[in-house]
């Protein structure tokens, strides 16, 4: 499928909205409330919607409170901004907090598009995320750690350059030496490529720890130190979502 024309971009237009929330269960909702309203908009004009998630242990009430949305559900592809060189039921896997938070209740009859299976190498696991990625995503949920890491571009990591420079939508990356990866060394991950071509991104993110993290990178201007950073880089010309509570 063709990629969509993104509109010009308003060069007044800020790079991030930041929403700060009194407390995390408004903030769930807030959130959920956020992807749903941009997939709504997506089903109205087109036949189906395709929504990517992180992993991590932030956004599992999310994805639940997603999962009462009152979506059109068969037509939503869910695939995954990256992912550790895990099976799909591997308890430490992003697939399996989709399949555990997301693919339930109304969100149940969603297709979701695992990245890795058994008797696939990682190379065609890429490939076939690639893929997928030729349609473009709806709305992508992004976390960070505190090293100011995203989906899984680690400040610091080895071929770093190169998924920074990569045409492709995804590619296998290897975290080894960084610590924000602990023992999930070997991932398929989102590159600046990928995020760029996809709209409306959010970032979701909570404590003062986090909220002192993301503005030391908006301050510091590296997107190499802080991959982060790549989440404000868009072709729509669209701000980056960032919702926060303490």
């Amino acid at each position: 499928m063709a990629d969509r024309t993104p509109p010009p971009t308003p060069e007044s237009q800020a790079p991030y909205a930041f929403h700060a929330h009194a407390n995390r269960d408004v903030w769930t909702w807030a959130c959920a409330v956020s992807i749903a309203a941009e997939l709504r908009r997506e089903l109205i004009v087109r036949p189906r919607a395709r929504l990517l998630l992180s992993g991590g242990q932030t956004p599992g009430p999310v994805y639940r409170a997603l999962s009462q949305a009152p979506l059109d559900w068969e037509r939503v592809d869910v695939g995954l901004v990256d992912e550790r060189w895990l099976l799909p039921d591997d308890p430490d896997s992003n697939a399996h907090l989709v399949h555990e938070a997301l693919l339930r209740d109304h969100a149940a009859v969603a297709h979701f598009e695992p990245m890795t299976q058994a008797g696939r190498n990682i190379e065609g696991a890429v490939a076939t995320a690639n893929a997928h990625a030729r349609r473009q995503a709806a709305v992508a949920v992004f976390g960070m750690g505190e090293d100011g890491h995203t989906a899984s571009l680690f400040p610091g990591m080895e071929g770093l350059a190169r998924a920074f420079a990569s045409p492709r939508d995804y590619a296998v990356v290897d975290a080894t030496g960084c610590p924000g990866a602990r023992q999930w060394t070997s991932r398929i991950s989102l590159t600046p490529h990928g995020i760029r071509r996809i709209a409306h991104r959010l970032l979701l993110i909570q404590g003062a720890r986090k909220r002192s993290v993301f503005e030391q990178a908006i301050a510091s201007h590296d997107s190499e130190r802080w991959p982060v950073l790549t989440l404000l880089e868009s072709s729509y010309g669209t701000p980056l979502e960032v919702h926060w509570c303490a």
